[in-house]
Formats: structure tokens, sequence, C-alpha cells
């Protein structure tokens, strides 16, 4: 989950900036509602950190932590 940014003045304006507490929160309720990776923040590109992201998941289970 990211903050949305404007790329050209044709797209959809930005309504507000959320601010890091808010990003921690909503990190906090996926986990609570059963997500088992979570990223978010103001900056988050998930895309980038799948390969990252899904090892450290792989590791999780076979540990037995999931």
């Amino acid at each position: 989950v990211g903050q949305y940014l404007q790329p050209t003045p044709q797209h959809h304006t930005i309504d507000r900036f959320w601010t890091a507490e808010e990003f921690e929160e909503i990190e906090r309720l996926a986990y609570a509602k059963g997500f088992l990776m979570v990223s978010a923040s103001p900056l988050t590109r998930s895309s980038h950190h799948a390969d990252r992201d899904f090892a450290i998941l792989k590791q999780r289970r076979e540990a037995g932590a999931l």
C-alpha cells in the first residue's frame, strides 16, 4: 500500500498525503486480518521487493513461523 503520486497534470490530483502513522495503522490492520506479508509506506513499490518478500515468506513457512 503506497501513496498515490500524480504523474502528470492530466492525471487525477492528490487529495491529501497520508502520514507515516496512517500507513502503520494500515499495516497493523492487514496483519490482524491475516495477511502474511504487508508493505505499507508512502513510497512503497511492492513489485520491486516481491522477490525478497517471497523469500522471507518461504523462510518463515519452512521455519514453521506461519
